[in-house]
């Protein structure tokens, strides 16, 4: 049989696609559907308190929705369904994360975005409600801003 190697890169397709519809639940227990999320640039951010680079990158997820959010940027960070809930609730209040955190209970979020088996992984969505862009591991930062910057300026 013959094997192919599988090469990973920081970020994946450019391709547009559809937010897939799904379910989530913030850390104050509301819950949402990403359906709310139409007529907004958002970026969502799956990741784990036990991923070395999904903290590491945190501080640059909170400066990014920072720059950003007077433009009217929604971000949400959505723990993993293997993370433990009361480490993420933790995480968020020690680090004061000024957007939405989930908590993916069931997997629904991870399971409908592709499935996210990977942390991190960010995906950008246009006011359209499309998936512009897919980042698996750390994004190169300045080229998101880069990419939000256009996509806030757009019109829905």
């Amino acid at each position: 049989m013959l094997a192919l190697p599988v090469f990973l890169t920081g970020c994946f397709s450019d391709a547009q696609s559809g937010l897939p519809e799904a379910g989530y639940t913030l850390l104050d227990g509301s819950q949402h559907r990403t359906a709310e999320l139409k007529g907004q640039v958002a970026v969502i951010n799956f990741w784990a308190t036990s991923c070395s680079t999904c903290v590491k990158e945190m501080p640059e997820i909170v400066a990014t929705h920072r720059k950003f959010e007077s433009q009217g940027l929604k971000t949400i960070a959505v723990a993993m369904s293997y993370d433990n809930p009361q480490y993420v609730a933790q995480f968020a209040a020690s680090r004061g994360l000024p957007f939405s955190v989930a908590f993916d209970k069931t997997g629904e979020m991870a399971n409908a975005f592709g499935p996210v088996q990977m942390t991190p992984t960010t995906f950008v969505v246009n006011r359209k409600g499309e998936i512009v862009k897919r980042y698996v591991g750390a994004p190169d930062f300045a080229s998101l801003h880069e990419l939000l910057g256009k996509l806030l300026a757009e019109q829905a």
